[in-house]
This record gives structure tokens, C-alpha cells and sequence, in this order.
């Protein structure tokens, strides 16, 4: 694998880029391109908590790219690398993410200079609940105007506590707990909202192996059963994405690729049991199930059928897309493939499934979660039990029917227990999710196979989403 090059983009630079290629097969004035394009406003704010017996400044981020919708929506990481260029870059891929799935949302994203592995809980609260003040006093987390949600170094506690934060200090307003979503079930959150931004990966997938003219355009054929994976980043994300597929779906998981190093299997690696391995070692090194690789990356390059980098932008670059050997590549990370890449690998006649359709199953599920925290009831509690007493005159009416053949027929226990089962809020959220997964990959399609200027899906999404934002603006009259 060849070092990384100094012409490498940056990650907004990469975005733009992209951009600008679907905007240049589109008939849009030049003023209209640059306006969508742009981020209208990036807050910075510098924050000081006192800790260990001394004043600790912090810097964080809130960019919101675009109002056509509102509120604007967007998750907020802690990671040491956190950067305006970095936030405002994710803004603009949540503008495009949430009007190709038809998220009524804006795009926004949030971010905080710090390693969360530093502090312990008690001074990670006092930090959270501070930036969260510093945002929410600006309106920058609002249930009608700007509502984050979990990303890379947050999840469900953080949640839990800025969501308590704007109940604070907006004592009279009963949407609070739409402020933000990716909360715990028992603080307004939503079944299947952990694991949301994985499945969706898996629908995602599901949805392009149930059409073999795009199945060729990578080479592939058949089903997900068998498929070979190798996933970079075990987190929340890689880690539900592999699961399901090898548990659900018979996938083959032959790579795992972790900060410490990689594992390889060419059988196939239990997920649980290295996602067990790393949350109690900290990392994959000295897992007895697969072949431990120092150098981790190193199997980004390996023989598979399917490549899901999962964790950071950029990991796919000019330095190594030329050695990348999968066909198909799932973005469940954002940017993981830099633009230059991306050129090299559609030469190389790779597929790539964007990361603005890939991973947005995480705020599909959080629109329903904000939905649910407006509405003031829980999925399925309505129409539940009504659900399973229709179903139940139907077995009925079946059973009778056996009776009457003296047994010659009747419906399995199996069929009876599937049958009369309502939906709950977890079927309903996961049917929700697949619904829109699907959905948002035939609108990509019909453009990737109806126009002969489009070679790819990232082209592809990039001109439905900025088509449903062009519709947006035209009908405030811009």
C-alpha cells in the first residue's frame, strides 16, 4: 500500500467535488448551484469547565448548510479531529442524505474537540451539558428549528443528557424531547434507533441484490448468502451492519479492520464474539478466531465480494483505491472514499453504493423517533391489539374451516403465532426504515439507468437529492 499523497482533497473539498459533478448535468443557473452548495452558517463556541481543580477550555462546532427545510438535522461527534472543514462538510452530505430518503429536514451537524476516553462520566455530563447550554441559548438545538442526534463518540447517554438540558432551560415547552434524538427508550427514544444506521446498510444491500442488471455492473450474481465482507470499523454501525448480514442474511465476514490492526478468516469470523473480544480488550489483537494483521488497512486491499468501510472519511484515498480489489464498495461511514478515489475506482469498473443513501437508515429512524416525541404516543399503541383481533377472526374462520374437513387441513402453530402478532413499534420502525431504504434506491436507479451521462450512483443521488432541494427553494420563491 503506497503512503497517502499530497494531493489528497480535504473532506469538503471532496464533497464540493462531487457536487459539482452531478450539478454540470443539470440545468440549473450558476447562482441556484452556489447557494445550495454553500453552508449558510458555521457557529463556533469555546467553553470552559472547571475539572480536576482547573479551568479546561473546549472548543465545539454547529453548522447548519441548509434551511430550505426546517429544522435543520445533524449528528454531533466528540472526536479530537473535529474541525470547521470536517462539520461543515457533514452538514452538506445531511442535506443531500435527508432529501434523497424525504426526511423533511434540513442539514446540519455538530462536533466537539475532545477524546471521550479521557474523561469518566461525571466530567463527560458537566462537558456535554455545557456545550448543549452554549447551543441551546442560540437556538442551535430546537425542536422546530435544529435537533441533533448521535455520531461517531456520542450515542444514547449524551442524548439522554441534552435532551435533559433543554428541558431545563425550556421549562413551558412540551416537544422538548424532540430537541434531539438517538435518546434511550425510557427518555423518549424509539425502538430500533441503535441499531438503525447498520440495518439500513443491510436493506441498502438487499435492495441492489434484487436486481441483477445492477448485480452485473459489479460483477456479481446471486444473493447475499455466501457474499464475502470485509468491514473497517467495528462500532455501532459496522458492527450491526455485519451482524445482520451474517446472521440474517448468510454473509460471510472474512476482514475486520480495527484501530489496533485487522483480522482475517477466509471461513468466515463470529461478530459477536470479536465485537465481545474488543469491548473487553480494547482492540481485535489476540483474538483466537481469525488471523491477527498489524497493519490493518492492509485489508482494505483484500479478495472480497464486499467492502464496507464503516468508521472514518477518507480511509479509501488516491494512496490505495488502485489496489482495492472489491467490486462492490458500501459507504456506511461518511466520505470514506475521497473524490480522487472515487474517480480511480469507477475506472476500475467498482460500484459504490454512496454514503448519502448507505447510512441513512440513522436519520430515517431518527425522523420517526422526532415524529413519535411530537405525536406524544408510541408506535402501535393505537391500532396494536385492534390488529391482532381482526387477525384473530381470520384463524378462527380457518379453524372452523378444518374442523369441518375433519382435519383433512388446518394452519400450522407456526403460521398462527406469525399471523396474529401486531405490529409494535419496532415492526413498524423497521418497516418504516426498509420502505424508505427501498424507495430511495429506485429513485437513484431510475436516474444511474435512465440517463447515459450517468455512470454511477453517487451521481445519481447527488441529482435527486439536489433536485428535491432545487423543488424546495423554488417553492419559497427562490
Amino acid at each position: 500500500m503506497a503512503s497517502a499523497s499530497i494531493n489528497e482533497p480535504t473532506f469538503r473539498e471532496s464533497v464540493d467535488h462531487m457536487y459539482n459533478r452531478a450539478v454540470a448535468l443539470m440545468d440549473l443557473s450558476p447562482g441556484l448551484a452556489e447557494k445550495i452548495r454553500v453552508c449558510n452558517a458555521t457557529y463556533t463556541v469555546r467553553f470552559g469547565v472547571r475539572l480536576r481543580g482547573d479551568m479546561k477550555t473546549f472548543t465545539g462546532y454547529r453548522s447548519v448548510h441548509s434551511e430550505h427545510m426546517e429544522p435543520v438535522k445533524g449528528g454531533i461527534r466528540f472526536a479530537l479531529n473535529v474541525n470547521q472543514d470536517e462539520v461543515e462538510a457533514l452538514a452538506a452530505l445531511m442535506t443531500y442524505k435527508c432529501a434523497l430518503v424525504e426526511a423533511p429536514f434540513g442539514g446540519s451537524k455538530g462536533g466537539l474537540c475532545i477524546d471521550p476516553r479521557e474523561y469518566d462520566e461525571h466530567e463527560m455530563e458537566l462537558i456535554t451539558r455545557r456545550f448543549a447550554y452554549e447551543l441551546i441559548k442560540r437556538d442551535l438545538i430546537n425542536p422546530s428549528q435544529n435537533v441533533p442526534a448521535p455520531d461517531m463518540g456520542t450515542g444514547e447517554r449524551e442524548m439522554a443528557w441534552i435532551a435533559d438540558q433543554y428541558a431545563r432551560m425550556n421549562t413551558t415547552d412540551i416537544n422538548a424531547k424532540a430537541c434531539v434524538t438517538g435518546k434511550p427508550l425510557n427518555a423518549g427514544g424509539i425502538a430500533g434507533r441503535v441499531e438503525a444506521t447498520g440495518r439500513g446498510v443491510q436493506y441498502a444491500l438487499r435492495e441492489f441484490f434484487r436486481h441483477p442488471e445492477d448485480m452485473a455492473k459489479a460483477g456479481l450474481s446471486g444473493s447475499l448468502d455466501g457474499k464475502r465482507i470485509v468491514v473497517q470499523g467495528l462500532g455501532n454501525v459496522g458492527y450491526h451492519a455485519a451482524k445482520f448480514l451474517q446472521s440474517e442474511d448468510g454473509s460471510k465476514i472474512v476482514g475486520i479492520i480495527e484501530r489496533d490492526g485487522g483480522l482475517r478468516n477466509p471461513d468466515g469470523l463470529d461478530v459477536d464474539q470479536v465485537r465481545a473480544h474488543i469491548m473487553e480488550t480494547g482492540g481485535v489483537k489476540g483474538f483466537a478466531g481469525g488471523e491477527y494483521v498489524e497493519h490493518g488497512a492492509l485489508l482494505l486491499e483484500e479478495e472480497c465480494d464486499i467492502l464496507i468501510p464503516a468508521a472514518l472519511e477518507g480511509v479509501i484515498n488516491l494512496a490505495n483505491a488502485k489496489y482495492i480489489k472489491a467490486p462492490l464498495i458500501i459507504e456506511a461511514a461518511n466520505g470514506p472514499v475521497t473524490s480522487g478515489a472515487d474517480a480511480i475506482l469507477r475506472e476500475k469498473g467498482c460500484v459504490i453504493i454512496p454514503d448519502m443513501y448507505a447510512n441513512a437508515g440513522g436519520v430515517t429512524v431518527s425522523y420517526f423517533e422526532w415524529v413519535k416525541n411530537l405525536s406524544h404516543i408510541r408506535f402501535g399503541r393505537m391500532q396494536r391489539r385492534a390488529e391482532e383481533a381482526r387477525q384473530q377472526l381470520v384463524i378462527d374462520e380457518l379453524e372452523a374451516l378444518s374442523a369441518s374437513l375433519k382435519g383433512a387441513w388446518k394452519p400450522s402453530e407456526n403460521f398462527k403465532t406469525q399471523y396474529l402478532k401486531g405490529a409494535g413499534e419496532l415492526e413498524l420502525v423497521r418497516s418504516g426504515l426498509d420502505d424508505t431504504m427501498r424507495a430511495a434506491y429506485q429513485s437513484m436507479r431510475e436516474t444511474w439507468h435512465a440517463r447515459d451521462d450517468v455512470d454511477d450512483l453517487r451521481t445519481a443521488a447527488f441529482i435527486v437529492s439536489i433536485g428535491k432541494v432545487v423543488s424546495s427553494y423554488h417553492t419559497k420563491g427562490l
